[in-house]
């Protein structure tokens, strides 16, 4: 696989100089020929890690000890770099750190091309490789930290010792977790503050003539906020690109895989088509629909009205639990006459987009619903509208109204509030699907509003019964402050979604 036409006299010095640091922007694409056994072997480990990034960002608080601990174990095991030291000498039946960080360079570039072809590709990308960087950033040591900063041009502003002490004050107030001294000892860089507005928006920083006084262990935010913009540009330029790519018969069959392959079940495929009536749909919303989807039911059936966008999560939520067209159209159309819409109406102005959500309208294109991160990011609601994600888009004292109405205790309540406070939103949904069906721990990352659907009529269908009696089983035998039900339970769901991967390379 030839990545550049560009002669191989520029590599050597080059990449040397690309690989002295362990982090990096991949803002320069590689230069050197691999073989399409490497090609594959890099991609599957990379998406494989990414994999691992997501699963972990649903079960864990990002950056909490057993979240670093056991990401540090994937990194290890698939020799990704993890030392700040570059050197030649492999450890025995080992990868050197040189052929650890060309390997997370190369892979990076392969995954561009697999995730750049859509929006959801390219969120999803964007997403897990922004917390595999924040995770790499934040190991680094503060001199690490600094010639990044440096290599790759951040040159901010460091404040000086005087500015410092007649700030002083303002600073240790302002700045989570300072004292007298650690102002001191710590360096503060001057941003202007549109280039820090999380940490604007959280109240983290000290604002002062248009500039954000950022500590030094908050700088992350700012250096994600570059990569992320950098990323984004990059993969639209890479989608442009992208014809001449796929015309190679070598590449586009795997590519279209490995796209297929780690953005989770879309549910597009209806395993229970036409097995659930719509005399049903009241109930299974009380018991089994997510937060999201029962605020919808609710006012859909208060207003017999919803707005496109709810109309469109909504519709296809309910395309993806097996609801079939001439089931989806009754049911809207049913619900619609109650309201201010009669039958002729609804057949003309809404007809065609129950039908277009199933694919027998316009382009033709058979629509899938929404995941929770698009349902997070994209698309928030506005006055009247009743889509997106209670735990990222309503007030928090709404939501915990909405919890004490669906006879949440106190103390969940409490608990899912502080996972939306520090912007856990799909925890937070998980910790409501625990609480709702008296589970101790879900046993899966959630990542769609179908699988919370699918994971609760597993459970009330008595799916989990013994396996949880065969995990309390266990429990008698086993030394409690070893367990690890809920990330074994992930680790083997996401060696499931590997397979099909893993053997399609080996059957070519």
């Amino acid at each position: 696989m030839l990545f550049s036409g560009r002669s191989k006299k520029l590599i050597g010095s080059s990449q040397n100089d690309l690989y002295d640091h362990c982090l990096q922007f991949y803002g320069q694409p590689p230069l050197e020929n691999i073989s399409l056994t490497e090609f594959e072997t890099f991609a599957v480990e990379r998406l494989k890690l990414l994999k691992t990034v997501e699963n972990l960002g649903v079960s864990y608080m990002k950056n909490s000890e057993q979240y670093v601990m056991r990401l540090k174990a994937e990194f290890s095991n698939l020799n990704f770099p993890l030392k700040t030291e570059l050197g030649d000498r492999k450890v025995q039946g080992g990868t050197s750190e040189y052929e650890k960080r060309r390997k997370d360079h190369i892979s990076h570039f392969i995954l561009r091309l697999a995730y750049c072809q859509t929006e959801d590709l390219r969120r999803w990308f964007i997403q897990q490789e922004i917390d595999l960087f924040r995770y790499r950033f934040g190991d680094l040591t503060s001199k690490h930290k600094t010639d990044f900063l440096h290599k790759n041009n951040l040159k901010y502003e460091t404040v000086s010792a005087e500015e410092k002490k007649s700030l002083k004050d303002k600073l240790i107030t302002s700045s989570y977790g300072l004292s007298g001294i650690t102002v001191e000892e710590y360096d503060f860089y001057k941003v202007p503050f549109q280039d820090a507005l999380d940490l604007v928006r959280t109240r983290k920083v000290y604002l002062l003539a248009g500039n954000a006084y950022i500590p030094h262990h908050e700088i992350v935010t700012i250096v994600l906020n570059d990569f992320r913009t950098r990323l984004s540009k990059a993969l639209a330029m890479t989608a442009r690109s992208l014809p001449a790519v796929q015309s190679d018969e070598r590449l586009q069959p795997l590519l279209s895989h490995l796209s297929h392959a780690y953005v989770g079940q879309d549910y597009s495929i209806q395993k229970n088509i036409g097995k659930i009536s719509l005399e049903q749909i009241d109930a299974l919303s009380g018991k089994s629909f997510p937060l999201c989807m029962r605020h919808l039911h609710k006012a859909l059936r208060e207003n017999h009205h919803l707005r496109h966008g709810g109309r469109m999560q909504y519709g296809l939520f309910l395309k993806g639990i097996g609801l079939t067209l001439e089931q989806a159209l009754q049911f809207w159309r049913s619900e619609f006459v109650k309201g201010k819409v009669d039958a002729d109406k609804f057949d003309k102005a809404y007809a065609y987009s129950v039908r277009h959500m199933f694919g027998k309208e316009g382009k033709r294109t058979d629509y899938t619903p929404y995941s929770c991160m698009k349902v997070i990011l994209s698309n928030p609601p506005s006055q009247g509208d009743y889509h997106g994600c209670p735990f990222r888009h309503s007030d928090p004292e709404l939501l915990k109204q909405k919890l004490q109405n669906y006879k949440v205790s106190p103390s969940g309540i409490n608990q899912i509030l502080e996972l939306v406070k520090g912007m856990h939103y799909q925890l937070a949904c998980q910790k409501y699907f625990e609480l709702t069906h008296n589970v101790e721990d879900a046993g899966f990352s959630l990542n769609h509003p179908n699988q919370y659907f699918t994971e609760s009529q597993k459970l009330l269908d008595g799916g989990r019964e013994i396996k949880k009696e065969v995990d309390m089983s266990q429990r008698s035998q086993e030394n409690p402050a070893n367990m690890t039900r809920p990330s074994q339970a992930n680790s083997k769901q996401a060696h499931e979604e590997m397979g099909d991967l893993d053997s399609f390379f080996q059957d070519e």
